[in-house]
């Protein structure tokens, strides 16, 4: 998801300033004027906006901001960019609504960021995918995955030891653990399919020979993919899926454990909470319903090329039926997010430690 300075982007009716407009959202709240409020301020993970505006979030906002004269202020940031984002706003917030990966969804309610609302609809998600205590939600349900150039590689690579073979050599890039939701992805699929944080940590030392470096931005490697800069890189389903419209030349896999084992990844989805003291707390509500709306979930597939959060929404669009070709015969795990997220800076420093990063 990506340590990088969060750049405010266009999104719907409204840009967001950075600086001047944040400030602007600072002091009292629609809720303590009694007014209802004109705009709603969004922290999020990248993956669901596009740059040519016709992303997920691109209509959605739109299509918000038309049904209800609320216009959105959006701010892309990676997973644990956008938590610490709000950890510095704390005393004087100015996000209404997160959006972020596991386990920083679950960071950001350790560390008594959201408030308790559950949007209508969200009993419609799966226990797995939502806070018991109503705390967040899935939105838009997704998979870590890797990536592959596939004019230079006419078949992915099977298994994580394949990754290890020197034509991979400055051709080898995963985004940074800790920072990044997908690259902290990496090191939790890797500990599940190499048999533990020791296995996983003494292979990352083996594959540091390969890779190129830090990246804070999942995002900003699939291009380099595309181009051929790269070779392999980590990812996730529903944002390369969407990609591969405008890059052609990036291929999906899931590295194996070994050439005898299946392919294997887990759910890593989009989660949503509303930020606890947010200006807007009304206009918050509105947009998390609205996210979670059988309308909106209808085009998670459609128009975001991802999976629906809702149970009870089953597309049949052509995104649909060929991201479930792409999931066919890969086992899909979970994770123990609770252990991720209590033993995350372990697990992390571990990896620093093996990587010399």
């Amino acid at each position: 998801m990506r340590n990088r300075i969060v750049t405010p982007l266009t999104a719907a009716a409204g840009t967001l300033a950075l600086g001047l407009s944040l400030a602007a959202c600072g002091g009292s709240s629609s809720a303590d004027s009694g007014k209802p409020s004109t705009e709603v301020t969004v922290y999020s993970a990248d993956g669901l906006h596009s740059d040519a505006g016709d992303g997920f979030y691109d209509k959605v906002f739109k299509d918000f901001t038309a049904k209800t004269g609320i216009k959105v202020n959006y701010v892309e940031g990676g997973s644990g960019e956008v938590v610490q984002r709000l950890v510095r706003e704390k005393s004087n917030t100015q996000a209404d609504v997160v959006v972020t990966l596991p386990p920083f969804i679950q960071q950001a309610d350790a560390k008594n960021l959201i408030a308790t609302y559950k949007p209508a609809g969200s009993d419609q998600v799966a226990a797995a995918d939502k806070d018991a205590a109503g705390h967040w939600t899935s939105i838009v349900n997704n998979y870590l995955c890797f990536i592959y150039n596939t004019k230079a590689l006419p078949q992915p690579p099977k298994t994580w030891d394949d990754l290890l073979d020197a034509r991979f050599k400055n051709k080898l890039q995963y985004s940074t653990p800790g920072v990044a939701g997908d690259g902290t992805a990496v090191v939790v699929k890797a500990m599940h399919d190499l048999g533990g944080q020791g296995p996983a940590m003494d292979y990352f030392k083996k594959l540091q020979a390969n890779n190129v470096g830090p990246s804070a931005s999942t995002g900003q490697l699939a291009p380099k993919v595309d181009k051929g800069e790269l070779l392999v890189a980590n990812g996730d389903v529903q944002m390369n899926y969407a990609d591969q419209s405008s890059m052609p030349h990036q291929g999906i896999f899931f590295p194996a454990a070994s050439a005898t084992s299946k392919p294997t990844t887990f759910a890593l989805p989009y989660a949503a909470g509303l930020v606890k003291n947010g200006p807007h707390e009304d206009a918050g509500r509105k947009l998390l319903d609205f996210l979670l709306s059988k309308e909106v979930q209808q085009e998670v597939s459609s128009v975001g090329g991802g999976f629906a959060a809702r149970s009870d929404v089953e597309a049949t669009d052509p995104n649909a039926v060929k991201l479930k070709q792409i999931m066919s015969g890969v086992d899909v795990f979970t994770p123990d997010w609770k252990d991720v997220d209590t033993n995350l800076t372990s697990y992390v420093d571990a990896w620093k430690s093996a990587t010399g990063s």
